[in-house]
């Protein structure tokens, strides 16, 4: 049951996730299939950390999935309520986070001295810490200023959401490769979708980056003489 549960879920939530990605930014449809690839996202990763622990143990996939969970809430907690409004969320996301990173962190030097954790090189587990590390540091300089508004809650949104889906794109195309015919194996298509998720979420975070740089000029630009704004 839980098989067929994480399963469905992951289908869910690439169905979902590409229509969110190439849906207009926050038009009803990017919102509705973005709340959908939320608790399909919730729902995988929770089932994977369960099975990981328990099922058939393996702490590669523990890491991933909590680094996961992590990105795509916290994702979600941006664009859904205000750090004043949600402060105690915003710490236990970082809690989990700090966690994430401190197994993955102790995993990565294990696997350099075993030379892998139950399949896992230690490049993996030190790339799923950093990813980590980076936004909890983020979250705690949230904290401290108390709020995030305009494009840098964009950008802090999509490069959670971005990464988050990224990961399970992967996992199912690359991960689970096994599971899909020679011939779409042998052709290299499963990297498709892979590239497309990162190259589009590249492409909103340089986007909105310069979209800001262009509104703070406008706004910092001397007016010319004689001209009304």
């Amino acid at each position: 049951m839980l098989r067929w549960v994480h399963i469905a879920a992951g289908l869910v939530a690439i169905l979902a996730g590409f229509t969110a990605l190439f849906a207009k930014k926050g038009s009803p449809l990017h919102r509705r299939a973005g709340d959908v690839f939320v608790v399909a996202m919730i729902t995988l990763t929770t089932t994977a950390l369960y099975a990981a622990a328990f099922v058939h143990p393996n702490r590669g996939n523990v890491v991933a999935a909590l680094v996961t969970l992590y990105l795509v809430t916290t994702s979600f907690l941006t664009v859904k309520r205000d750090v004043a409004v949600a402060r105690g969320w915003y710490v236990a996301l970082m809690l989990l986070g700090l966690a994430a990173t401190a197994r993955a962190a102790w995993l990565g030097m294990l696997a350099v001295r075993e030379g892998g954790v139950d399949h896992f090189p230690a490049g993996v587990f030190f790339a799923f810490g950093f990813v980590s590390l980076a936004g909890t540091l983020l979250d705690g300089r949230l904290l401290i200023a108390g709020r995030i508004e305009g494009a840098q809650r964009l950008v802090r949104h999509l490069w959670r959401m971005g990464t988050g889906m990224w990961i399970a794109t992967a996992s199912l195309f690359l991960g689970q490769a096994k599971f899909f015919p020679d011939a779409m194996r042998s052709s290299g298509v499963l990297s498709v979708p892979v590239l497309v998720v990162a190259g589009v979420t590249l492409f909103e975070l340089v986007r909105t980056i310069r979209r800001k740089r262009v509104a703070k000029g406008r706004v910092h630009a001397p007016e010319g003489p004689g001209l009304s704004p």
